[in-house]
């Protein structure tokens, strides 16, 4: 009886403490808004690209972020029809799509061809899509005036994880700067090299001049993943072929099967961006001083500090290294919403 007695009175002591402790420390009465995102990719040119979109549909899942549209600065035909298969195969066949015109990259590469051309034993495709069959995206810029000019001021993220063009169209558009000024509140990109052994990057130097007008005329925040910290994040091939076994056709497994040489990890580069534009409050990376980006011989990213400067770089500490590539792969390869008692299992609790 003793016993059962001091059980209890631990039971209401703890009770008592946790009251205690809310009444002290003010729990939020309603979760955290998702943060409202573009995405601006050069999907097909790697496969880190593929990962990072899947990357936000597992947290729009979980409430975290809200697609409002995704972009594309590759040339290509299949690019866009990629895209709104992945977002279908998701769940989400609705989020508009815009094109670049007259842009860089043109060239066909089968990861994302095969995805998008392959159909079954019934000759229908595989990954159901509407662009390319019954609807044609609008062009890239049109789209981002249009989805901005719907937000609230202040209210909208971009992922940028491919090249400038389309950011440094928007700007020199009639009235871009501004429109951006009041409706964005930061850019996350997926752009240059900081520190030593800087190199040309390849996001920058695809379009050199795009990412020379983007990086001196734009008007609010921005947070630049470099070259230096993607590279330490991979996408182990193992873990591929393991973690989308839930689907007996998943668009992003095939496509990393068609790309990557058997065995071979590839490094995650885009993925951290879109990670620190969403989750920019977990401490996954640290950020520079502030200061400003410009471009050197050979479009070199050189960063100046500069405490009115409105970019920073991310940092990634050796400790965290692991912490995030496990995190980035377990989120990406989480089951679509639609597959309920499959997604139970596989969600991860982080």
């Amino acid at each position: 009886m003793r016993y059962l007695l001091n059980v209890r009175s631990r039971w209401v002591l703890a009770w008592a403490l946790l009251a205690a402790l809310c009444a002290v420390i003010p729990l939020p009465l309603t979760a955290a808004e998702p943060v409202n995102l573009i995405l601006d990719t050069d999907i097909g040119n790697d496969i880190d690209d593929a990962f990072a979109l899947a990357l936000i549909h597992a947290l729009e899942n979980r409430g975290e972020v809200r697609l409002l549209a995704v972009t594309i600065t590759k040339d290509n035909k299949y690019a866009a029809p990629f895209v709104d298969l992945e977002n279908t195969f998701y769940g989400r066949p609705e989020i508009p799509i815009g094109v670049v015109h007259d842009g860089k990259t043109r060239d066909t590469t089968d990861m994302l061809r095969e995805p998008v051309e392959r159909r079954n034993a019934n000759g229908q495709y595989t990954f159901p899509r509407r662009v390319g069959t019954d609807a044609e995206p609008k062009e890239a810029v049109a789209l981002l005036r249009e989805v901005l000019s719907q937000q609230p001021d202040g209210s909208v993220t971009i992922a940028q994880i491919g090249f400038s063009t389309n950011l440094s169209r928007l700007l020199k558009s009639d009235g871009g700067r501004e429109l951006v000024r009041r409706k964005v509140k930061l850019l996350c990109l997926m752009a240059g090299w900081f520190g030593e052994g800087a190199a040309p990057e390849y996001n920058v130097k695809t379009d050199g001049k795009a990412a020379k007008e983007l990086f001196a005329e734009w008007p609010v925040p921005m947070i630049f993943s470099g070259f230096e910290l993607g590279r330490q994040v991979m996408i182990p091939y193992a873990e591929v072929q393991k973690d989308f076994q839930y689907a007996a056709n998943h668009p992003v497994a095939e496509s990393f099967k068609v790309f990557a040489k058997p065995g071979e990890d590839r490094a995650n580069y885009d993925s951290t961006a879109v990670l620190e534009a969403i989750r920019p409050d977990r401490g996954y990376f640290e950020l520079s001083s502030p200061g400003r980006v410009t471009l050197g011989p050979k479009d070199v990213t050189i960063f100046t500090p500069d405490p009115q400067g409105n970019a920073r770089y991310m940092i990634l500490k050796p400790e965290n290294r692991l912490r995030v590539q496990e995190l980035l792969v377990a989120l990406s390869s989480e089951p679509p919403q639609s597959a309920a008692p499959v997604a139970a299992s596989h969600r991860v609790p982080f």
